[in-house]
């Protein structure tokens, strides 16, 4: 008999919670197959059969277990079952059993063929009808004739009121504790700007066909931004540093959290050294990033360190936000959906697609002209892309060398 142990996802990590038992008590399992998801304050694990046998489940789905603690046990002695021929019957679809009722109560009544579509399709049953046809039966006609004279009235029943109650995962307790800190321990502040995204937009429409295929990526906005966000970390350091009881932990580098939707909650994975990776080596990290996330393979390492955030709100129509620090980080930018607006471009009006910014920081070691002027520098990025790659210098004369 083998038990099934807890692993611990990581040092500070005490408990976890039972989240979903992919495999059933009593099932047969196979040496290293998934047979369960595992909920920690920081992510969600997977549990693997150390041994092939039968699984006996002794923790319930939604209990918090100590990490080390056995929940479920596998007798090797049991032998694979044999495999049987699968014999199926589909269950009729829920129309069709709704059709032979009604077909029932036309044939109460002697109707036409046409006369018992039309009612079939319409949910009309004979009581609501007058027969004028030879020996009673009901024609078309007489179907027609009651619902344009408004003697059928259709009725659908009221959906049930119904309320439930789920217990919250530990990832999502964790979350909340989190946030409310955040907003009892800081400073914090947002602050706006616009960024008119025509140029980079251009720039992808003209080659995002030839980066996909030398690449093998496709060429998206969050690139440009975490770019941008680098050379602004670099020429405002503090927008890059901690607060650590009483000082302050600056950084050189740039590890660059990127927020991702999975089906558990709101993860943000981190880019290692972003400041020194080209657009598609970001483009690559964010990708099998993000598939992590959703696939819920994500580790700890991949989720801690980040000394900044990106958050695109966009994606999901949001015009406009004041996203919430990750703790211990000081700031974090939220990007909005791109909107075509009239804008004044040197006196006139035109209609450009613009973006909302919104930057949050900790006021307490970011002050106000940093934060602006962060922002301001993301936007000459983005405006102005070739910026963030020459650094001032004639791209012309670069690529000529001269």
């Amino acid at each position: 008999m083998i038990d099934i142990k807890v692993p611990s996802p990581g040092e500070s990590i005490t408990e976890v919670q039972i989240a979903r038992w992919i495999k059933k008590d009593g099932d047969y399992v196979e040496k290293d197959e998934e047979i369960a998801e595992i909920d920690s304050d920081k992510a969600t694990l997977s549990l693997v059969a150390e041994a092939s046998g039968k699984l006996t489940v002794t923790v319930n789905e939604g209990e918090s277990v100590a990490v080390g603690s056995v929940v479920a046990t596998i007798d090797e002695t049991v032998a694979a079952p044999a495999a049987k021929e699968k014999t199926t019957t589909a269950e009729p679809k829920k129309e069709v059993v709704a059709e032979k009722k009604m077909e029932a109560v036309v044939q109460e009544k002697t109707a036409s063929p046409a006369a018992k579509k039309l009612m079939a399709d319409n949910a009309i049953t004979t009581e609501q009808l007058t027969a004028t046809g030879k020996g009673g039966r009901i024609t078309k006609q007489d179907v027609l004739a009651a619902s344009q004279n408004g003697n059928v009235v259709k009725t659908s029943a009221a959906a049930p009121r119904e309320s439930k109650r789920e217990k919250m995962t530990t990832l999502r307790k964790k979350l909340a504790q989190r946030l409310v800190a955040v907003k009892n321990q800081t400073a914090m502040l947002t602050t706006f700007n616009e960024i008119d995204m025509s140029t980079v937009m251009a720039i992808r429409t003209k080659y995002k066909d030839t980066f996909k295929e030398q690449h093998g990526v496709g060429l998206g906005f969050m690139s440009f931004f975490t770019k941008a966000v680098c050379e602004a970390l670099q020429a405002f350091p503090m927008v890059n540093a901690y607060i650590d009881n009483d000082e302050i932990e600056l950084h050189n580098y740039c590890d660059v959290a990127i927020a991702v939707s999975a089906p558990k909650g709101l993860m943000v994975p981190v880019i290692r050294d972003a400041q020194n990776l080209s657009l598609a080596q970001i483009e690559k990290e964010i990708l099998a990033l993000a598939t992590k996330a959703r696939d819920g393979k994500l580790t700890i390492d991949e989720m801690t360190g980040g000394t900044f955030t990106i958050t695109n709100g966009g994606v999901f129509g949001s015009l406009m936000s004041t996203p919430i620090l990750n703790p211990p980080q000081s700031a974090i930018l939220g990007m909005h959906n791109i909107v075509e607006r009239p804008v004044a471009v040197n006196g006139a009006v035109v209609i450009r697609p613009m973006m909302y910014v919104a930057l949050s920081y900790d006021h307490r070691i970011i002050d106000g002209k940093e934060s602006v002027g962060f922002l301001v520098k993301i936007k000459q990025m983005i405006e102005d892309p070739v910026k963030m790659f020459f650094a001032g210098e004639d791209p012309v004369k670069k690529l000529l060398q001269l």
